[in-house]
C-alpha cells in the first residue's frame, strides 16, 4: 500500500488510525486502531465471488449473485448466521446477475436489477423478494439498472445511482412493497456507478463511486420528506467499487474499492458530528464486496482482492460500539 494513501489531511474531522499489522508469515492480523476497534476474521463464505449484493435480515446476512471464480455470472445465494458464525446455502436467484442492488426490508431480502452477463452485458429491470424460502417476482423496475445501490426508508425501498439504459442513471427509483408500485424521484446530483448506498431509516446516503473521469470522494444525502438532495463532506479517500452500510449507533461506513489497486480503507461518517473518521484497515483489501451492518457490527464479505476478475471468500467484521455505545 502506497504510504501517501495513508497520510490523510486531518481537516473535516478525519481521525487517523493505524494500518494492518502482519504476523510472521505475512498474513494480516486484526487491525487495532485505538478505542477498542479491531477487525475479526470470521468463517469464510462457502464460495469465492465478487460483484455481489449483500443484505442483512438480523441476525442473517444474505450474499447474492455476482461473478464466481469461473468468471461466470451466478445466482448463488449463501446465508451467514451472525450468531453462530456458520453458513448455509439459500435458494438460488431465479436469474443469475452480477452488480445487482439489494436491501433488507421488514424481515425480507429484496434484490433489484444487475447485469445478466456475460461480463457487464445487458442490465435487467427484474426484481425479486425472498419470502418463505422462495423467490417471488416483483413488478419490474421503471428501467434496467446495475452497479447502483438500494436501501429502505419508511415504507419504500430506494434504488439510486448506477447505470441505466442511457448511461449513468439520472433518477432515483422507489418501490412501495405494500402497494406493489414504483415511483420516480430526483436522481443523485453527482451521477455515478459502483457507489455506496445506505440509509439510517430517515435519509439515504450516497458515497464515493466512479465516472469515466475516475473515482469520487463525493458524498450526498437524500431526504424523502423534502425530496431534496444535499452535500456532505467528501469521503477522505476517493473510491469506486466500494460498498457501505449504516450502523445502529449512527455511522455511515464505506469499505473497500479499487483503482490501480484495491483499497483496504474503511471510513465512517459520523452522522451526529457531521465528520469522517478512518477506521482500522481491513485485513483483506477488495472491491465488489458486500457490506452489511447488524446493529453496530459491520461485516465485509467476498469481493475481488485485485482489480478486475479476482475472487474472495473473506468474511471480516468490526464492532463500532466503542465509538458510541
Amino acid at each position: 500500500m502506497d504510504v501517501v494513501r495513508r497520510l490523510f489531511v486531518t481537516a473535516a474531522g478525519v481521525l487517523l488510525l493505524t494500518g494492518v499489522a502482519c504476523s510472521e508469515d505475512g498474513t494480516p492480523k486484526p487491525s487495532g486502531g485505538g478505542g477498542g476497534l479491531e477487525w475479526r476474521e470470521l468463517a469464510p463464505a462457502p464460495s469465492r465471488r465478487t460483484e455481489v449484493a449483500a443484505v442483512g435480515v438480523d441476525p442473517l446476512i444474505y450474499v447474492m449473485g455476482g461473478f464466481a471464480d469461473t468468471e461466470e455470472t451466478v445466482g448463488t445465494v449463501e446465508i451467514y448466521d451472525t450468531r453462530t458464525d456458520e453458513w448455509r446455502a439459500g435458494p438460488a436467484l431465479p436469474v443469475p446477475v452480477n452488480h445487482p442492488m439489494a436491501t433488507g426490508f421488514q424481515g425480507e431480502a429484496f434484490i433489484f436489477g444487475g447485469y445478466l452477463g456475460p461480463g457487464l452485458a445487458e442490465a435487467t429491470d427484474r426484481a425479486f423478494v425472498l419470502r418463505e424460502d422462495r423467490w417471488l417476482e416483483l413488478p419490474t423496475m421503471p428501467e434496467p439498472r446495475a452497479a447502483g445501490g438500494a436501501a429502505a426508508i419508511g415504507e419504500r425501498i430506494y434504488v439510486a445511482g448506477g447505470v441505466g439504459p442511457e448511461g449513468l442513471a439520472t433518477n432515483t427509483m422507489a418501490f412501495d412493497p405494500s402497494a406493489g408500485r414504483w415511483s420516480i424521484h430526483p436522481g443523485v446530483p453527482t451521477s455515478r456507478e459502483h457507489l455506496s448506498v445506505a440509509a439510517d431509516g430517515e435519509r439515504l446516503y450516497v458515497v464515493g463511486g466512479r465516472t469515466s473521469a475516475g473515482n469520487l470522494a463525493t458524498s450526498e444525502v437524500f431526504d424523502p420528506a423534502t425530496e431534496r438532495w444535499s452535500s456532505l463532506p467528501d469521503m477522505p479517500t476517493p473510491r469506486g467499487g466500494l460498498a457501505g452500510a449504516v450502523t445502529g449507533n449512527g455511522f455511515v461506513v464505506a469499505a473497500g474499492g479499487e483503482a490501480e489497486a484495491t483499497f483496504d480503507e474503511a471510513e465512517a461518517f459520523d452522522v451526529e458530528a457531521g465528520t469522517w473518521r478512518s477506521l482500522p484497515m481491513m485485513p483483506t483489501a477488495r472491491h465488489g464486496l458486500g457490506v452489511v451492518a447488524v446493529g453496530n457490527v459491520v461485516y465485509v464479505i467476498a469481493g475481488g482482492p485485485t482489480p478486475g476478475f479476482d475472487f474472495s471468500d473473506a468474511n471480516e467484521a468490526i464492532d463500532l460500539t466503542p465509538l458510541r455505545p
